[in-house]
């Protein structure tokens, strides 16, 4: 009944019963014996690892039947939004000084509760006497509300970034408090980023995941490992956009023959150094692998200044080399005056071996398929409804998002039964043959 509703584009538990008794495509499925609402709801909600493994199960069917190649897979991520709201947020300055209120608020109610309850039963007149111990309730109930999510936070910013600091400005959702703030071009809101893995020959979901990381430069290792479980396999070929171009997807790619494409800030310009009109970017400088330090374009070098926790590398050059360098305008951007500086991941043999594969010509046809084989599944996926998550948390959103990637996998098959690519023998399935 789950997946007949999401392809049909209903989500709502209560409008699946009501389709079941009005619709003659859901009393068909349910056979004329759809359970309770809270049923519907409860079990969608308690079995996320039921619905990962319906996944699979689409995709491995729709491998039996000759509809996956396993040749060229596309990754690819999309922000889904979280079944919640960022008006029902708070920041941890904010909360702190609810926290702070609220605990002196209902020390003041403690201390009147207490005189209340001295005074005698005729100086209370028409008053019952519950007026304050219901504000009391009120006030500790949203208390406890306010510290179980500071302490969520806490506790993912303490995982995220050990030993530093909270920002003030840190927020969280009061329903959903796994959901992490996304967005692009000034639109924001709590959400979660779907990833999946579509084969080239019929766009098939061969492997998908949901992420708490607003960008993609650490799914490539989480997607691999999903496709192996859901497969078996890898595939032969991978391609990806530039937001997975970084050290870690890259290193996590191993033996994968990947195609990951070249960020604007990666790619080099093909106009000639003399040309007063271009800038100096990091393109432009050398790395030396053994001695660990970068080369400009003027013969200067920038050696490690700094190392942050996340592995984040600093090379920087000297000041007085930079002041007399022929390139210092197109180059040197500080405002303070500062010398060049290069970050890095550590990982620029990698970067470097990516960026000059991605330079040849056949390398560029086939990372212009990638469009057209994983960035259309998305748009079926929403255009099918499929816009945001019903359920809350990560583990049951993660549970939905393999529903919704299953119900796709599910609909190729069936056009693909219906265009012949796949017979009916005996009520069995079969690829056609060639």
């Amino acid at each position: 009944i789950l997946i007949y509703s999401y392809s049909r584009g209903v989500f709502s538990s209560r409008q699946i019963v009501r389709k079941c008794h009005e619709d003659l495509g859901f009393m068909h499925i349910s056979h004329l014996n759809c359970p309770n609402f809270r049923v519907l709801s409860d079990f969608r909600k308690d079995n996320p690892d039921f619905l990962k493994e319906c996944f699979k199960q689409s995709a491995l069917l729709a491998t039996q039947l000759g509809l996956v190649s396993f040749g060229h897979v596309s990754l690819d991520g999309s922000k889904l939004k979280a079944y919640t709201s960022k008006h029902k947020a708070m920041s941890y300055e904010y909360m702190s000084r609810k926290e702070e209120e609220l605990v002196n608020e209902i020390k003041e109610l403690m201390v009147q509760a207490e005189e209340c309850d001295r005074q005698e039963d005729e100086q209370l007149q028409d008053s019952t006497g519950y007026e304050i111990p219901d504000e009391l309730k009120i006030k500790e109930k949203r208390l406890a509300k306010i510290r179980e999510a500071k302490k969520a936070l806490e506790e993912r910013e303490n995982e995220l970034n050990p030993g530093k600091k909270i920002d003030k400005k840190k927020q969280i959702s009061f329903a959903d408090k796994e959901a992490r703030i996304m967005g692009k071009k000034g639109r924001f809101d709590y959400a979660y980023n779907g990833q999946i893995s579509v084969d080239e020959q019929n766009q098939i979901i061969v492997g998908e995941h949901l992420s708490q990381n607003a960008n993609d430069k650490k799914e490539v290792v989480p997607a691999l490992e999903q496709i192996q479980e859901t497969m078996g396999e890898l595939p032969d070929k991978m391609s990806m956009d530039n937001g997975y171009m970084s050290g870690a997807n890259l290193e996590g790619l191993g033996k994968v023959d990947a195609y990951v494409a070249t960020g604007r800030e990666d790619k080099k310009d093909p106009r000639p150094l003399e040309d007063c009109s271009r800038e100096i970017k990091k393109p432009d400088f050398e790395y030396d692998e053994g001695k660990d330090y970068f080369t400009c374009p003027g013969g200067h070098t920038l050696e490690l200044k700094t190392v942050s926790k996340d592995g984040k590398r600093v090379y920087q050059a000297e000041k007085q080399a930079c002041e007399k360098c022929a390139y210092n305008e197109r180059c040197c951007k500080s405002e303070k005056g500062e010398a060049r500086t290069i970050s890095s991941d550590g990982k620029e043999p990698l970067r470097k071996k990516m960026n000059d594969k991605m330079e040849q010509g056949d390398s560029k046809e086939v990372y212009k398929k990638r469009k057209q084989i994983v960035e259309p599944v998305f748009g079926q996926i929403k255009n099918s409804g499929f816009r945001g998550f019903h359920l809350r948390g990560y583990k049951k959103a993660g549970g939905e998002f393999s529903l919704a990637c299953a119900v796709h996998n599910f609909k190729k098959i069936v056009r693909a039964v219906l265009s012949g690519k796949v017979r009916l023998e005996a009520g069995e399935m079969e690829p056609t043959m060639a």
